[in-house]
């Protein structure tokens, strides 16, 4: 039963176990009772590939990546009409953290 299946794929380790979480999960779907959770089955197989690439590539994330942009675009948005683009990068830097030096180190987000 879907219920009873840990939902927890970061801490499975490899792509082979992986891949054997997401195929029960998915063979779960259509028999749960929660009519809800079985409707939304159809779209999680259409998505397998994608999910199972989280397991190929050891849980790289685009996250961080996708923070930094969502700042440098709210400043964009409240910069309203810098004319100066080693301005307009600055201010970017400075909202984004990017003014302090001990954060340079490399971090793992997994």
């Amino acid at each position: 039963m879907l219920l009873e299946t840990p939902l927890d794929p970061p801490c499975t380790p490899g792509p082979d176990k992986g891949r054997k979480t997401v195929n029960s999960i998915l063979a779960a779907f259509p028999s749960c009772p929660i009519p809800e959770i079985a409707r939304i089955g159809p779209t999680y197989r259409n998505w397998k590939a994608v999910i199972l690439d989280y397991f190929d590539t050891s849980g790289a994330s685009n996250g961080p990546t996708e923070a930094t942009n969502g700042v440098s675009e709210t400043t964009r948005r409240i910069a309203r009409g810098f004319r100066n683009f080693t301005n307009y990068r600055l201010r970017c830097l400075f909202a984004a953290g990017g003014h302090r030096p001990y954060r340079r180190t490399t971090l793992n987000h997994r």
